[in-house]
This record gives C-alpha cells, sequence and structure tokens, in this order.
C-alpha cells in the first residue's frame, strides 16, 4: 500500500498552515511535507507535528524572492553565497523537525547562461549541501519541474537529473520524482520510474494536465502504484496536487489507501 504524505503548502489550504497539520492527522496521513517552512519559528512546527504523531517527509530550500521570480539558486553561477546562506537557513528546521530530506531547488539561470557554467555551479553546490546534511542523517533531493509550470527552470528531465547525481557520486543525495512533472516533460513516468528507481529518494504525485487529484486527468495511479510495490519503494509518496473541488471533496481518490475523505468538522474550524 502507498504511504502518502499529504503536501500542505497544497492541502487543507482551507485552514491556517498550522492547523493543516492536525487536518491531515484527522484524514488519516502519517506524514506531511510543504514547501518552505520559513514565516514559522522551528519549533512551532515541531510541535505542530509532533501532537499529531506526523513525520515530516520533505521540505525546500529556501527560494529566495519567490515573487520576484527566484525559485532557488543551486543552478545559477555566482549566487554561491546565497545557495550557502540558504543551507544555514534550513539546517535548524532539518534539526528540529528530523526531516529525512531536502529539496535543493536548480533555479532559473539568467537566459544568457552557459548550462555548462549552470551544472558546475550545481555540482558545487550539492557536494556543499550534502555534506552540511550528512551529519544529520538528511537526504538532498533534486527535481525535474517541468518549463510550463517554471519557464527556465534549469532541472527538467529524469536523465539530466541522474547525470548530475552520478557525477555527484553523494550517498545522501537522491532523485525527487514528481510524476506529474515527469508526464508533462517525458510522457513516461511507468518508464521513468523503472528506469530511475535505484535513484529515487522521494516521490511525488499530481494528475495531469491539470495538476489536480489523482483520478481526474490522465495517469492511471492504481498501476503506478502497483509498479512502485513491485520495485520495492516503500518510502512517502507526497500528495502535491491542487484540488479541484476542496481538499476533502477531492481525497476520495485515496479511501483505498487509508485515507478518509471526511473533514467537515474540522473544515468549518
Amino acid at each position: 500500500m502507498p504511504r502518502l504524505a499529504a503536501n500542505v503548502s497544497w492541502l487543507f489550504t482551507e485552514l491556517a498552515f498550522l492547523d493543516r497539520f492536525a487536518a491531515a492527522a484527522d484524514a488519516g496521513f502519517a506524514a506531511v511535507e510543504f514547501l518552505f517552512p520559513y514565516e514559522h519559528a522551528p519549533e512551532a512546527l515541531a510541535r505542530a507535528a509532533e501532537r499529531c504523531g506526523l513525520e515530516v517527509a520533505l521540505f525546500n530550500l529556501w527560494p529566495g524572492d519567490w515573487e520576484a521570480g527566484e525559485r532557488g539558486f543551486g543552478a545559477l553561477p555566482g549566487r554561491e553565497a546565497d545557495f550557502r546562506a540558504s543551507l544555514e537557513r534550513a539546517r535548524p528546521y532539518v534539526e528540529a523537525l528530523a526531516c529525512p530530506r531536502i529539496h535543493a531547488l536548480a533555479g532559473v539561470p539568467p537566459a544568457h547562461g552557459d548550462p555548462a557554467d549552470c551544472r558546475r555551479a550545481f555540482l558545487g553546490n550539492l557536494r556543499e549541501a550534502a555534506d552540511c546534511f550528512a551529519p544529520l542523517g538528511t537526504t538532498v533531493t533534486i527535481e525535474p519541474i517541468n518549463p510550463q509550470d517554471i519557464p527556465g527552470y534549469f532541472l527538467t528531465r529524469q536523465d539530466q537529473a541522474a547525470g548530475i547525481l552520478d557525477e555527484l557520486g553523494a550517498a545522501n543525495a537522491a532523485l525527487q520524482l514528481d510524476v506529474y512533472h515527469c508526464a508533462k516533460v517525458e510522457g513516461d513516468p511507468a518508464g521513468q520510474l523503472e528506469r530511475h528507481i535505484e535513484r529515487i529518494g522521494h516521490l511525488q504525485i499530481a494528475d495531469p494536465p491539470g495538476r489536480h487529484e489523482p483520478g481526474s486527468g490522465e495517469l492511471d495511479f492504481p498501476a503506478l502504484f502497483a509498479q512502485l510495490e513491485r520495485l520495492g519503494y516503500d518510502d512517502w509518496i507526497g500528495c502535491e496536487y491542487r484540488p479541484r473541488a476542496g481538499t476533502w471533496a477531492g481525497l476520495g481518490w485515496a479511501e483505498p489507501y487509508g485515507i478518509r475523505a471526511e473533514g467537515a468538522a474540522v473544515e468549518a474550524l
């Protein structure tokens, strides 16, 4: 059975952020993930997770000025100091949450940038990230993202990520495969799962083309879950999708996997 983690930056947004932990637990999730924790103190997040008995599966390094279009610094030559600052900013959260994974965003390089320079910068930054988090037992993940959702993003394909990870050679660096992004770019998430299963450190799901809940679009999620079981993947699968009509109304797809599509009482709080 797939182990589902609620991405509370996308789900339960009917509630204030810290209240979403309890809502996720009430729905039957045993873990959460989120994009960026930095508006809240590490201790507040840890208390919210501990009260509900939730594991925090993953969050992202600080991306920079999101409103200005920044999407991380990993593959941006000349922004190494900003990347290093994002490591320092994230470390107290990793420690407080005992978080086993952190996503290092590649970022959007300048349009005139040299891809080879960007790759070298990414490798150097990832080495520093892997060294930073290894003593905490935390894996650094990299995620290919489709260029429709983030135009100009440096990392877009699974084989591109695989080449970087293979050259990096860090034991605590892994692929974060989001089947939505994979389907949008490569059109073959089942084949990519088969090809890269040994590199995968985290999975995320949403159904293309709308990035809504499984069953709303093109992918056969029961078949994908069966494939993952056959391949031996038994770690968290982050539900990073945009509910079409409210979080609880859209959870019916997950009932076979231990999630309760009930939440009217929680939703009304």
